[in-house]
């Protein structure tokens, strides 16, 4: 299926992946400034931006219970309080405020990304056809230019509320076309038989593939501008190039996906993926200048940009119907464990070894993968009774 006729049925869950690319690269690239405004180390800053991770922790519980009572308006609801929540980040003075914040923002914007992405899987399982790719690579374009319109922001002397705010506005003008209710379970459910489980290991490895995937983008997204701004003494707009870069191969990357995912097998593009993000990484470790970081944070964002999708199509399509909310929601939580690993090992590594020697170990990270994509492939006693 080509990516035109993806997003032309998955119109309004595809807003949802726009208006997070709109809130993280706005926010990514502005990271340098929130780091300064709150007073604090790359240690302490680590640690501060673990507030959002500890809200995505919650909506594995959360966001299950608030699909099910708001149903078709989960989405609206959910985007409209994303935007709502990061114009909180850009009025924090301290260290402690500012984590508070971004426990709100995880809330918010985890509840969208599961919904979005259970949307999704039930139009996947619908249409009988892959859709994940083309719903993240919006986000991804959304990332980019928003990243990219954030530093030019900055450059003409716009600070965080003046550029939380404005997007704020358009996320909320994006909710207005969200709403869409969740698959019938009274049609997908065999009358009489009772509700089936679900597999609890697949589940299992398509969370540490999607964590893996999610650990090489947080890193980008939220150390990047800094790997730019410090290491290479590159400027603010060139500091918000590193994200903005990583959002527009992260788009070619999924949207080229979109295709090939009906091509090649799951391993192979899982396996692939991973060995570039590994080779881009350190290709932004040993960079002398901007110019060969943007080229490592580029191959990184367009090897790991299939490979959180690819792992969230799966468990789309191995559970139940009545369950694909769940599960996608145990994934994604799992993922979003990337989040808060990522400013700890980043942080610490930074401080102690400096950011080079960071950026080198996510790479190796990054070859934990395709080991997980292939035991997820492989066949288990009992599969086929």
């Amino acid at each position: 299926m080509t990516v035109v006729s993806a997003l032309r049925i998955t119109a309004r869950p595809a807003r949802g992946f726009v208006a997070m690319g709109l809130v993280f690269g706005s926010f990514a690239a502005l990271l340098p400034v929130l780091k300064v405004q709150i007073g604090a180390d790359d240690a302490t800053f680590g640690l501060a931006l673990l507030g959002a991770p500890a809200g995505l922790v919650l909506t594995l519980w959360l966001a299950p219970q608030f699909d099910r009572r708001l149903a078709a308006l989960s989405l609206p609801v959910s985007a409209a309080l994303l935007g709502a929540t990061m114009v909180l980040t850009g009025v924090t003075a301290a260290p402690m405020a500012f984590f508070v914040a971004m426990v709100l923002v995880g809330l918010s914007s985890g509840t969208l990304d599961i919904v979005s992405n259970a949307r999704v899987a039930d139009m996947e399982a619908a249409h009988r056809a892959p859709l994940m790719n083309a719903n993240h690579g919006m986000f991804s374009v959304a990332y980019a230019l928003s990243a990219v319109a954030t530093g030019a922001a900055r450059e003409a002397g716009f600070g965080p509320v003046a550029i939380f705010g404005g997007v704020a506005v358009l996320v909320w003008l994006l909710a207005f076309g969200m709403r869409i209710a969740p698959a019938d379970e009274a049609e997908v459910r065999t009358p009489g038989l009772p509700a089936p489980g679900m597999p609890g290991l697949a589940v299992l490895l398509c969370g540490g593939i999607v964590l893996i995937a999610f650990f090489v983008e947080a890193v980008v997204e939220s150390w990047s501008a800094l790997h730019v701004e410090r290491t290479l003494q590159g400027g603010a707009a060139e500091g918000a190039f590193g994200p903005a870069i990583l959002g527009l191969t992260m788009a070619a990357g999924r949207f080229s996906g979109q295709i090939a995912a009906g091509r090649f097998g799951d391993t192979a593009i899982i396996t692939t993926g991973s060995v570039m993000a590994c080779l881009g990484a350190g290709l932004a470790a040993a960079a002398q200048g901007p110019w060969v970081a943007y080229l490592g944070f580029g191959l990184m964002g367009l090897g790991m940009s299939v490979v959180g999708p690819m792992a969230l199509a799966l468990v789309g399509r191995i559970v139940p119907p009545s369950r694909r909310t769940a599960a996608v929601a145990r994934v994604n939580v799992m993922g979003f464990g990337a989040f808060m690993l990522a400013p700890v090992v980043m942080g610490q590594i930074s401080d102690a070894y400096g950011l080079r020697t960071a950026f080198a170990v996510v790479g190796a990270m990054a070859l934990i993968a395709p080991v997980l994509a292939y035991w997820l492939g492989r066949p288990r006693a009992g599969e086929a009774a």
